[in-house]
Parts: structure tokens; sequence; C-alpha cells
């Protein structure tokens, strides 16, 4: 039986998370459905402008993405210092984005007088806005609803358009984080959608190339910070350069299966992770076959399944792929 989402989440242990949804009829997400001899291409921009969309609204940033034919693929950061550090009015503002709110809310977001005897009211719903702006079952659904009414349009049908529940999974560690980002973003070059990273439509990585290639990063999503978190509030632990570099070669060697093409830039930045490139071509290769639950250490993992008090510890033996040892 699945498990509530809540017991799945320890933000005592990690922030990221790997989230993935399928749609749940033959009809497809995007691409070319063979039985109907129908494109559905344009939906990939929908599914990407809502994603973006949403990093305005919730205090969950988004470390990476990739549509697909029949699925999506989104790592997400939960950034607990922005939503808590937002005024009443600032929560409020940012629901009203997606949300009509109620009259009390809708009644206080443009200044008007509160009366007394409604105050706790609205504390009470501006609490439960806060809770869900960086809950990420409201940004998942915030993100397949919309996309489901405009398929099921489209289509001209009715029903569910998405499996039930979209699969999510922690990220505990560095080597985590990034070896999912990497699966995620080479999704395309995998399936042969595409045959480099900037080529690589509707996905993270085509954005973040050509950010870079005018010495910039994507406002939209969470930033590689490299080694200064002194000075930023918050980012990926690592260098862009060395992340882009690594993700090149990662889709070279997938897409031409030369497991040995491998640079000496690209080895030192494994060394660092402490990955063999064996591993690395693995993990970025079969991620979903390998990690159906929480990803990281051994440690981090114990940590982890000790915080939400779970017995069991499933697909641990998949730990082996993030270290040398």
């Amino acid at each position: 039986m699945p498990r509530p989402r809540s017991t799945l989440i320890s933000l005592e242990d990690t922030p990221y998370y790997h989230c993935c949804s399928r749609v749940v009829r033959r009809a497809f997400l995007c691409g070319d459905d063979k039985y109907t001899g129908k494109n559905y291409d344009h939906r990939r921009s929908w599914v990407e402008a809502q994603i973006l969309k949403l990093t305005e609204v919730f205090a969950i940033d988004v470390a990476a993405y990739a549509v697909m034919s029949n699925h999506l693929h989104v790592v997400l950061y939960i950034d607990l210092d922005t939503v808590n550090g937002w005024s009443d009015r600032e929560v409020v503002e940012q629901w009203h984005k997606l949300f009509n709110g109620t009259d009390l809310t809708q009644k206080f977001a443009k200044g008007e007088v509160i009366d007394e005897c409604m105050v706790a009211l609205l504390k009470q719903r501006i609490a439960t806005y806060r809770s869900r702006l960086c809950d990420i079952s409201w940004f998942m659904r915030c993100l397949n609803e919309p996309i489901a009414r405009q398929a099921n349009y489209e289509d001209k049908c009715t029903g569910h358009f998405w499996e039930g529940r979209f699969k999510s999974q922690a990220l505990l560690d560095e080597a985590a984080v990034l070896a999912c980002m990497a699966y995620v973003e080479l999704n395309p070059i995998r399936a042969k959608m595409a045959k480099t990273p900037e080529k690589s439509d509707y996905t993270s990585l085509q954005l973040r190339v050509n950010a870079a290639l005018k010495g910039k990063q994507p406002a939209k999503l969470l930033s590689f910070i490299g080694n200064e978190r002194k000075h930023q509030p918050k980012g990926i632990n690592f260098s862009l350069q060395d992340y882009l570099m690594l993700v090149d070669e990662t889709g070279r060697i997938i897409r031409n299966d030369k497991r040995g093409a491998i640079s000496s830039e690209v080895d030192n930045i494994l060394n660092r992770l402490n990955i063999p490139i064996d591993n690395w071509i693995k993990i970025t290769s079969e991620f979903g076959k390998l990690f159906h639950g929480p990803v990281g250490s051994l440690q981090e993992l114990t940590h982890y399944c000790e915080h939400l008090e779970k017995r069991r510890r499933h697909f641990v033996g998949s730990c082996q792929y993030l270290s040398a040892s």
C-alpha cells in the first residue's frame, strides 16, 4: 500500500526531492501517437510554462526538469527559509497568483480593515496557505491539473489524464542530487529525442546551456553556487561549469555507448564525488530502476529511515553505486 506523502518527507535530512508523473491512458502527453498519427509536441510548452510559472508562486525551486512523451520529471528544492520569511500579506499575494482565495483574504490583500472577530479565521487561513506554498503535493497538483484539463479539452474526453499519484523520492546527499539531475536532464538523449544537451528541448538543461553561453544562469531555476555558500542564501553547492561538462560527456557516452571515452577533467570531477565512472554511467542511465525510494549513501539513508521511523530500508543495495567503496 502506498505510504502517505507526509511520511516520505524529512526536511531535517534533505530539501531535495525527485518527482515523476505519468499519463494514465495511451494518448501521449507529447510527441507522435503512432495509432492516430497525431502530434502532441505543442503540449510540451504547456508543461514547461506551468513549471516555470509555479517557481514564481511557491517557495519551491526547480533544480531540473524534463518533459517526455508520456511522463515528466522534476527535481525540487523546498525553501523553508523563504516561506517562513514571507509576511502574512506576501503569503496571501503569492496564493492569489494561482487561486482566488476567500472574500476575507481578498479583503486583507486590498488593505481593508478586518473585523476583530474575523482576525483568528484570517490567521488560520494564512497559516494554511503558508504550509501549502512549500508543499510538494500542492506544487505537483498545481502543475498537473491545468495540463490535464487542457489535454482533456483538446482530446474531447473526460476522466483521469495522470496516474493517481505522482512518484517522489528524497535525494539525501550531493551525489544523489547531481546524479538524479543528470538522469532527468539526459532523458531526451537516452530516448534518442536529442543528440546534444543544447538540442534537448523542454528541459532545464537546455535553459542552463543557453544561459551559460551568455555568462548567466536561468532566473527561474535553482542556481549553482560553487563553493561560495557563505555568500549565497541558497543554491546547488557545485560548479555550474563542472556540472555542464559532466552532463555533456555523460550524454556522449550514453549516446555512443563508449564507456571509456571520458576526459581527465570529468574523471577528476567524479573522483571528488567519490563515484567511479562505471557507477556514474549506470546511475544516470538506470536511476529509475535502481532507486524506487530515498537515494543517498548508506549513512544518509540510515539517518533518513530513523527520522521517519522506517523499519525497512528498501533498495539499500543500490547505495553501493553512490560511492567508490
